[in-house]
């Protein structure tokens, strides 16, 4: 096989929208178990990804409940579970590069939460470490943002702003391609 399926970060801390804020996508969930059960189907390689991290306030921190992984990717057996702290799963434990690239595997088809964080900053390593990467676009979802950004004061982006921008960047920067879960499941991605 040389393509593999990475599902980053699809934990059950993303379905607390009064920490998180307002979301987008209702549908990820669902679209990352189609594709899941896909490549179970097939046999390919399925990498899961989980965002362990060090503040001890936040939801995703190992002890929190919200740390585990939402039902349909904890029932998966995956050929590699990856824990990071970052937004990359390229500097996760075990090394995501370093297994790819022992198995022969040049495709990367990358699904999960954060659309705009976790899966955007792997998209974009897996793209400059020269694989052949797609983001599912509709697999994903964010939440909406707003920081003082100094020189622009409040800067606000709805979670449907930030996936758009995720995907006009991701594909137009040359890093991934962008598909839904209905092209990639029909092979035209």
């Amino acid at each position: 096989m040389t393509r593999a399926l990475i599902v980053i970060d699809m934990q059950r801390a993303f379905d607390d929208l009064s920490f998180w804020g307002t979301t987008t996508n209702p549908s990820c969930e669902a679209n990352v178990e189609a594709l899941v059960k896909a490549w179970q189907s097939s046999g390919e390689e399925i990498v899961v990804v989980r965002h362990d991290s060090r503040s001890a306030e936040s939801p995703l921190h190992p002890e929190s409940p919200g740390n585990a992984l939402v039902r349909g990717v904890a029932a998966v057996d995956p050929a590699l579970f990856v824990t990071k702290n970052v937004n990359s799963a390229f500097y996760g434990d075990p090394d995501l590069h370093e297994w790819l690239s022992a198995r022969g595997i040049s495709e990367l088809v990358v699904c999960g939460i954060q659309t705009n964080m976790c899966v955007e900053t792997t998209a974009r390593m897996a793209g400059n470490l020269g694989y052949d990467v797609t983001v599912v676009l509709d697999a994903t979802r964010t939440f909406d943002l707003s920081e003082n950004i100094p020189g622009l004061g409040v800067v606000t982006r709805t979670a449907d702003e930030l996936m758009a921008s995720t995907a006009v960047t991701l594909q137009g920067g040359g890093f991934a391609r962008i598909a839904t879960t209905a092209d990639v499941l029909a092979g035209s991605a």
